[in-house]
């Protein structure tokens, strides 16, 4: 019986897939980033404690930082905190395009119904970042010896 070919093939198919993945999220976290830097003094005067402009400078940096993180350390916890600013992010930018829900000690009331072009590529941006994340986390090697139950 020959043997199997396959399995290099497999596992070359799988190290590419997982680069794009990895680039997707990367980018995916970029243009959030981008997108959440370049509107953030839009929304300075919004305010309680803190600043809407100022909570968007914080997403843009975070963004930035893991967009970076996930390229050059591959490993779960980068890939984690990807998903971890991706979902978060996204879940924000749905809760308050859907619910006014008010001001929140220092957070101030940043619902806003409208769906602008930025919140569209901020969204889109973001939700493939978090699909990125997932299928990393889902696809990564499980070290040897270790096996389901």
């Amino acid at each position: 019986m020959a043997p199997d070919s396959s399995v290099p093939e497999r596992g070359r198919a799988r190290r590419v897939a997982r680069g794009i993945a990895r680039a997707l999220a990367a980018a995916g976290l970029a243009v959030d980033a981008a997108v959440h830097a370049r509107v953030a003094a839009q929304y300075d005067a919004v305010t309680a404690t803190i600043g809407q402009g100022t909570l968007f400078r914080v997403e843009a940096v975070l963004a930035a930082i893991v967009a970076v993180l996930v390229l050059v350390w591959r490993r779960p916890a980068a890939d984690i905190l990807a998903w971890l600013v991706a979902t978060g992010g996204l879940a924000l930018l749905l809760l308050y395009t859907y619910v006014d829900v008010g001001t929140l000690g220092p957070v101030p009331n940043m619902y806003e119904p409208a769906w602008s072009g930025d919140k569209k590529i901020a969204a889109l941006a973001q939700a493939v970042a978090v699909l990125a994340t997932v299928f990393l986390l889902s696809t990564r090697a499980r070290p040897p010896g270790r096996h389901r139950r």
